[in-house]
């Protein structure tokens, strides 16, 4: 059995009560930072054997692997919020599902949908692209082809580049770009900046010090959102 289990994106209080079953039941688990999922582990005191899991390193997925074929029950965490979702866990859980193994996945936290929730923007449809690449001409190409979508467009970006990127957003697809900035999320200085890419990029030249990576939300500005009453309506779901 391979549980994929969520873990707290900054407050521990989070954690649920299935993913703590799970932990607990667990025979081993993989983890991106044995330190961080130790004190974790500590928190609420589990004890468990703890193993590094390295999504580029075939002997990590193997090691995970041997585990899983000899029937024992494996959790699969990452430093914080749900594993293969821009974290570590998609080629363990493709060998998984290629070799039967029943995988059991929890819900839990997600710094995407926590930010999703909280942005005020259209998101019954959006455009994810998690960590950008490095090339800006690279960034720019991603960024094109998710705006022509006229969706919202979410990703993860760190404070290092996070004022280069909302410059580049400015300069290449308009100052008026919507855009939503979440840092920090579930913890004491969690932060929410709104406006246009100009304003939140001059909020953030005003601070001194960034910290903590940004979730950023984006639409563009000429995108007409329809009116609640011409809303599409889904069937059958959430009833």
């Amino acid at each position: 059995m391979l549980y994929i289990v969520p873990t707290p994106i900054g407050n521990l209080k989070d954690l649920t009560f299935r993913a703590l079953d799970a932990l607990k039941e667990a025979d081993a688990v993989f983890c991106e930072d044995t330190r961080r999922t130790l004190a974790l582990m500590n928190h609420y005191g589990v004890t468990k054997k703890l193993f590094r899991y390295n999504e580029h390193s075939e002997r990590s997925i193997a090691e995970a692997m041997s585990w899983l074929t000899l029937g024992k029950k494996v959790a699969l965490v990452t430093d914080g919020g749900t594993p293969c979702i821009s974290d570590p866990g998609r080629k363990l859980v493709a060998l998984a599902r290629e070799k039967a193994i029943k995988i059991e996945v929890l819900p839990g936290p997600s710094a995407l949908i926590t930010a999703a929730a909280g942005s005020g923007l259209p998101v019954d449809s959006f455009v994810f692209l998690g960590f950008l690449p490095r090339s800006s001409g690279k960034i720019k190409k991603s960024l094109d082809s998710a705006f022509q979508t006229g969706k919202t467009v979410i990703l993860y970006e760190s404070p290092y580049r996070i004022r280069k990127f909302l410059a580049m957003v400015v300069s290449e697809f308009g100052a008026e770009t919507r855009t939503v900035l979440a840092r920090e999320l579930t913890k004491v200085y969690e932060e929410w900046l709104s406006g246009t890419a100009q304003s939140v990029l001059k909020d953030l030249e005003a601070k001194a010090v960034l910290k903590g990576e940004f979730v950023v939300l984006l639409r563009p500005p000429e995108v007409e959102e329809k009116p609640e009453e011409e809303a599409d309506e889904p069937e059958g779901y959430g009833e």
